[in-house]
């Protein structure tokens, strides 16, 4: 089976088994070169926003750690400049977010428009529950 394959359908076919995606995609061993890096990033990108089995969904996630690794040491991101705010800012508008969807996530709807505006400042328990929904260090809103 091949990555371009087509069905019927014109849709591209992705691999479904395991061996199928280390064969097709990406072997998943770390990251060590920029080659490494752009070919982990294009079959990610395969699979990204597809409906994916749970083999596919579990070799994406693998190859996301992977690729998260490469870039932690090979493009750090200064952070220090930013306010809290506007880093949350960034992850609201990255994830689709209104502010009225930020306010769900911290458990009032009007809270969400009230941070982003700079008219209440986040609580521990408001970062506690915006770094497990964004998968993010805690550090990154002080």
């Amino acid at each position: 089976m091949s990555v371009a394959v087509k069905t019927k359908n014109n849709k591209v076919k992705l691999p479904s088994a395991w061996m199928d995606l280390l064969d097709e995609l990406y072997p998943l061993y770390p990251i060590r070169s920029e080659k490494d890096y752009k070919r982990a990033l294009a079959a990610a990108d395969k699979l990204v926003g597809k409906k994916l089995n749970g083999t596919q969904l579990k070799y994406l996630d693998s190859l996301s750690i992977l690729i998260e690794s490469y870039e932690k040491k090979h493009y750090p991101i200064d952070t220090s400049s930013l306010k809290p705010v506007d880093i949350l800012k960034y992850l609201c508008e990255e994830n689709h977010l209104s502010a009225s969807d930020l306010g769900r996530i911290l458990g009032d709807r009007s809270l969400g428009s009230r941070i982003l505006a700079g008219k209440r400042q986040l609580s521990k328990t408001h970062i506690a529950k915006l770094s497990e929904y964004f998968s993010v260090e805690p550090g990154l809103f002080f």
